[in-house]
């Protein structure tokens, strides 16, 4: 008899091991928990994954899932698949570029802000000076385009223009009416401008190194006969002697005392030990009138004092040419009609040994210019045997000056033999104090101009007017002064950034400089037989001229750097004159127009 049908049988007969039956069911529960579990899985995947379809929308992808096996949809963002990891990186990427444009207009912001915050004047001070910048890089850029038309060859100059200097033509301004010495002084004109390029003697050579140099120079740079030598008359032109290739300076003399015992002799009639001790009594630069070959200002320089020489103009025997061919500061300059180049108030001391200056004509005017180019405090030191004159007539000449010194306000402290020592007042009240007429007045705001340019001699007392009127023994000593701070800076109307700006420049330039300049030099410069090879080479440079000098910088850098050289600091006349400034650091300068 068959067995009655199960409900919900298939029909199928069922036979065999109920473990069968066992099995299949429990494979048929694991599946489905498996298809729950991806389920829930792809929905959370789905609910992170919606928010960056909205804002990164993949055109790409397709709107609808594709059926896959088992009947699910298959999701394009599985993590499993490589272009699934594609996609995700490049989301990432783009989070990763919102992120930065969001710092970066946040930091934009807070900039904003901060500069907000300066001082008007500081933001206003950095657009002047770069608005200077642009209009000096714009005129070297036309200057620069103009260059080639303005090109020419040049001529060389006959040999009779080996002692050319322009605006000093002794002939021309006599021909021109010029007389009563001024026929001596600078005149410029369109005459006196030449084309051609000036040559060197026909038998120049390269001067010995410093300080050699300083005592011996050679006979065929320079144009002097042995006449002029034993002729001169000068306390420092006599201290020499001539060979056939080379002239030789000396210390001393059996003629005089010698320049050692001269500068020690000033030294005690200021009051002090010596000469080394100038530099602590306020002293660092000197103008030597009429210095002869410059002995005075080369004994002095290894005191740390700086003597700039002034002569006049000489066609042979030139005091400026020998004197800078020993490399020492030096520049044609008279006291005749016009004044000195040279900042009122611009030098500590003055000195004249027999210098041929006639201190008593003009009723005084030429003390009046010397009197202008003293600091208050500064020393004028006259050597001249017209101080201890027998004749009346030279009596009377002396004293004029004596008479005329006191009504300066200049103390005498001391007279020795021919040397007479005075002290410029350091106090304004001394001018007023004075009795009425009794010498020349100050001179008024319009005619106190701080540094004249060979404009001609006045009558009146300067510098009584300048803000820089601080005597030299208030002031920091050498080599301190060089570094001017803030209320000193603001005397010249200049700010402490663009001067600390400057020092740093040249400090940073001037390695650079040597490193070229030092193998050229140390390979073309000569030695004395039986010398060593010279130390560094910075001994082989001496004479330096900075054609556009500014606050002074590349002076003081050299200086810092430890390099034996003296700087004449050119401030052009058409630019900003820090002239001033750069007189008042201890260096030496001069306004020229180029």
């Amino acid at each position: 008899m068959s067995r009655p049908l199960h409900r919900g049988a298939t029909g199928i007969r069922i036979s065999g091991n109920s473990n069968d039956l066992w099995d299949s069911q429990m494979k048929d529960k694991t599946e489905k928990e498996d298809m729950d579990r991806n389920r829930s899985s792809d929905q959370s995947y789905l609910a992170l994954k919606f928010p960056f379809r909205v804002l990164f929308p993949d055109n790409n992808s397709p709107s609808k899932y594709v059926n896959g096996e088992r009947g699910f949809a298959s999701d394009p963002f599985s993590v499993g698949s490589p272009r699934s990891r594609q996609k995700l990186t490049l989301l990432l990427l783009k989070l990763s570029l919102a992120v930065i444009v969001v710092l970066a207009l946040t930091g934009s912001f807070w900039w904003t802000i901060s500069i907000s915050t300066l001082s008007r004047g500081q933001i206003l001070h950095t657009y002047r000076r770069l608005q200077e910048q642009l209009v000096s890089d714009m005129w070297d850029i036309g200057e620069l385009s103009l260059g080639s038309s303005r090109l020419q060859e040049l001529e060389f100059c006959s040999q009779e223009s080996e002692i050319y200097v322009p605006c000093f033509n002794v002939s021309e301004n006599l021909a021109l009416g010029y007389s009563d010495g001024s026929e001596n002084d600078r005149h410029c004109g369109q005459s006196s401008r030449q084309s051609c390029m000036v040559l060197p003697p026909v038998n120049y050579r390269i001067p010995l190194h410093w300080p050699t140099g300083r005592d011996i120079i050679w006979v065929a740079n320079v144009k002097l006969t042995a006449q002029e030598v034993l002729s001169s008359g000068s306390l420092t032109k006599r201290m020499m002697m001539l060979d056939e290739e080379q002239i030789s300076f000396r210390s001393a003399s059996p003629m005089f005392d010698g320049v050692e015992d001269y500068s020690h002799q000033i030294a005690e009639m200021i009051g002090l030990r010596n000469e080394s001790n100038f530099v602590q009594a306020g002293v660092r630069t000197i103008l030597d009138i009429g210095c002869g070959y410059g002995s005075f200002g080369a004994h002095l320089f290894s005191k740390q004092l700086l003597t700039m020489c002034i002569a006049n103009y000489e066609p042979s025997g030139s005091q400026v040419q020998l004197t800078l061919e020993r490399g020492l500061p030096a520049m044609i300059g008279s006291f005749t009609s016009n004044q000195l180049p040279y900042p009122s108030l611009s030098f500590d001391m003055l000195h004249c040994a027999r210098c041929g200056v006639d201190w008593d004509h003009k009723d005084g005017i030429f003390l009046i210019e010397a009197d202008r180019v003293l600091k208050p405090g500064g020393y004028f030191v006259w050597t001249s045997p017209l101080t201890n004159a027998r004749n009346k007539e030279n009596q009377k000449r002396w004293n004029f000056v004596r008479d005329f010194a006191e009504n300066l306000c200049w103390e005498m402290l001391s007279q020795q033999d021919e040397t007479v020592l005075w002290k410029k007042t350091s106090k304004k009240s001394c001018y007023s104090s004075r009795k009425p007429g009794a010498g020349p007045s100050t001179c008024s705001k319009a005619h106190d101009v701080e540094s004249p340019y060979y404009r001609p001699l006045q009558g009146c007392i300067a510098g009584t007017q300048s803000r820089r009127w601080i005597p030299i023994q208030e002031k920091t000593t050498w080599p301190s002064r060089s570094h001017l701070n803030k209320s000193e800076l603001a005397a010249y109307g200049l700010h402490p950034a663009d001067f600390r700006e400057d020092a740093e420049n040249w400090k940073t330039t001037l390695p650079n400089y040597w490193s070229v300049l030092s193998p050229i030099i140390f390979s073309d410069h000569p030695k004395r037989p039986g010398e060593e090879d010279p130390s560094p080479p910075y001994n082989m440079v001496r004479n330096v001229l900075d054609m556009n000098a500014h606050f002074g910088g590349f002076n003081s850098a050299l200086l810092e750097a430890g390099k034996s050289v003296w700087v004449m600091n050119v401030v052009p006349t058409g630019g900003p004159n820090y002239l001033p400034l750069i007189v008042d650091r201890g260096l030496v300068g001069v306004l020229h127009d180029w």
